[in-house]
């Protein structure tokens, strides 16, 4: 068991004198507890704003609420907590009410790509589906602000009923991600019974999850929830890591349990103005990810949502992070730059320009450290002719498992279901003659 640091000591005392310093680990008694206003948030931490900036949280927490567990804001650095990357992404700024002219409310339009309330189907083969609409902390670049502390429309069990019966009526779904809010605010209970009605949907090959309990909130990862979680395989899950400071020994225990349960486990990070973008800041990241069998999955452009202007970026920051990690660092090891396209365009990729310009037979390229090459392309290429008939293709559509019990020599002959009954040899000349 992890030993508490001073800053939680110092917190767990300050919320209650009574409490065993063992609640701390208690993912309930965090949620019990989570920092909601100032005076709380200035009592545990020991710090001390100014009249202006007490003024500006009251007017910004009157539209976006606050809501941070003990946890994570026992991570802020109080010798420069203005500066710090868990306060800027925990406290209210008053930079939260600027809303620009290209800001939108849902600039993803997951409302409008949503055939049933709580679900969005955008992409062919897969679905978001909402089920819950809590998070242990609001993110203060969440893309979903518009949802924050809206109590008005956390999905009951009817409404996520009516979502996987969607799924169950539309066969080319076969993928399904849950997301809210965070799934793992749930009881273990109820997301059993989530994952069992997916389950049994024969055409659904695969069960996501987002969540970043593993980051605000790690004592959520218990071993109930991991023995609910390894009923459901195949099962992968994202969470959602934006600085290297926030793997810690706790974050990084709720990793090895999701990991040693047989989850594949991704990242999804924002780039975020004053956070994370720096090179050497995301390299750090990315590899204290691998390390602890997480594969950074998305660098996410910060959306077009309402209140977050001061969190973004231009794209060729992200671009100049790209270049400071590809060939400088394992492949694995770098994440898949988006903007997620609003109007609901979908995650749309943004590379470095690695092909200079090509001809008829070659290409020009160049890599990571500046050098050109060139790269031939074949003389001939007739590619096999297609005719459109996918179900008789008689080509490369062999999309099913490989035969691995195919029996070979004498092995033919032996076994009970091939009926091979003699091995003859190619230059037989009685059988030539047939």
């Amino acid at each position: 068991m992890n030993v508490l640091s001073d800053s939680q000591r110092q917190i767990i005392r300050a919320i209650d004198e009574e409490a065993a310093l063992s609640q701390w680990r208690d993912w309930k008694w965090q949620m019990r507890h989570c920092i909601r206003d100032l005076d709380t948030f200035e009592r545990l931490l020991g710090v001390k704003l100014s009249e202006k900036q007490r003024r500006d949280f009251e007017r910004t927490i009157e539209r976006f609420p606050m809501s941070v567990t003990p946890y994570y804001l026992s991570l802020i650095d109080t010798d420069d907590w203005e500066n710090d990357p868990v306060f800027r992404q925990s406290f209210p700024s008053p930079r939260e009410l600027e809303v620009m002219k290209c800001d939108m409310l849902d600039p993803l339009s997951e409302d409008k790509d949503s055939p049933v309330p709580g679900l969005t189907h955008r992409y062919p083969d897969r679905v978001l589906l909402i089920v819950s609409n809590m998070c242990s902390m609001y993110c203060r670049h969440c893309t979903r602000k518009r949802r924050v502390g809206d109590r008005d429309s956390i999905p009951d069990r009817a409404e996520i009923a009516a979502g996987i019966d969607y799924i169950r009526r539309t066969p080319r779904v076969r993928d399904v991600l849950l997301s809210g809010g965070d799934p793992f605010l749930l009881s273990d209970g109820e997301l059993d019974w989530i994952l069992s009605e997916l389950r049994a949907i024969e055409h659904l090959e695969v069960i996501r999850i987002g969540t970043r309990t593993p980051v605000v909130l790690p004592y959520r990862i218990t071993d109930g929830l991991v023995d609910v979680l390894k009923r459901h395989h195949p099962l992968w899950i994202n969470t959602h890591f934006n600085h290297p400071r926030e793997l810690t020994s706790s974050s990084r225990e709720a990793l090895a349990k999701l990991a040693d349960a047989g989850i594949p486990l991704g990242n999804q990070s924002v780039l975020l103005a004053g956070v994370n973008d720096c090179p050497r800041v995301m390299r750090a990241l990315v590899h204290k990810l691998v390390c602890n069998r997480v594969r950074p999955y998305y660098l996410y452009q910060c959306d077009l949502s309402e209140g977050l202007s001061h969190f973004r970026t231009p794209v060729g920051k992200g671009i100049e992070i790209l270049e400071s990690l590809i060939g400088h660092t394992s492949g694995f090891c770098v994440p898949t730059y988006v903007i997620d396209a609003p109007g609901g365009g979908g995650k749309i990729p943004v590379m470095p320009n690695y092909l200079i310009s090509w001809s008829t037979n070659k290409v020009v390229l160049r890599n990571y450290e500046g050098v050109i090459t060139t790269y031939k392309e074949p003389d001939s290429y007739e590619p096999i002719f297609c005719d459109r008939d996918c179900e008789n293709c008689e080509l490369q559509l062999a999309l099913g498992d490989a035969d691995e019990n195919k029996a070979l020599g004498i092995e033919m002959l032996l076994a009970d279901h091939d009926k091979t009954i003699s091995l003859v040899p190619a230059s037989n000349e009685r059988h030539a003659r047939r």
